[in-house]
């Protein structure tokens, strides 16, 4: 990481803390301790960001995140450990709200070898399709049930 894209990252982390309340400016304010405590993780983690010598762990930020009132992505994109391209929202990875699943795409998603494709589709239809002579059966049944009640 550039000295360029640390001092962003630490000056957007800056603003954060400032504006959740921990005094992080005057020497004995105790921001920079409260926020590594409440977070569990070290003073000295939280001191080398703010005087831009390092860029936080991973662990790290999944634990100063929430404090902060950001998500751990946000965190990353901003740190430029990743790209938004490189971890999308999970809305981004939906399909549009129309697309109906085929049985087809129920068993690439199970696993479901290629040349066992057919054999799951018939199987799964099976199930899902009522047999009419079943139906007209449970139904005779049904109406045989009321009749005695």
């Amino acid at each position: 990481m550039s000295t360029q894209g640390l001092d962003e990252f630490a000056g957007w982390v800056e603003g954060l803390m400032r504006r959740r309340g921990y005094d992080i400016d005057s020497p004995r304010g105790g921001g920079k301790s409260r926020i590594a405590d409440e977070a569990g993780v070290h003073r000295a983690a939280v001191t080398r960001l703010l005087q831009r010598q390092s860029m936080p762990d991973l662990e790290t930020m999944r634990r100063i995140a929430p404090l902060l009132g950001v998500s751990v992505r946000d965190m990353l994109i901003r740190s430029g450990r990743v790209t938004p391209e490189e971890l999308p929202l999970a809305a981004d990875l939906l399909p549009p709200n129309d697309w109906q699943p085929t049985m087809e795409d129920f068993a690439r998603w199970l696993g479901v070898p290629d040349e066992r494709l057919g054999v799951f589709v018939k199987v799964v239809n099976q199930f899902l399709e009522p047999d009419t002579e079943d139906a007209e059966e449970t139904a005779a049944a049904e109406a045989r049930r009321t009749a005695r009640d």
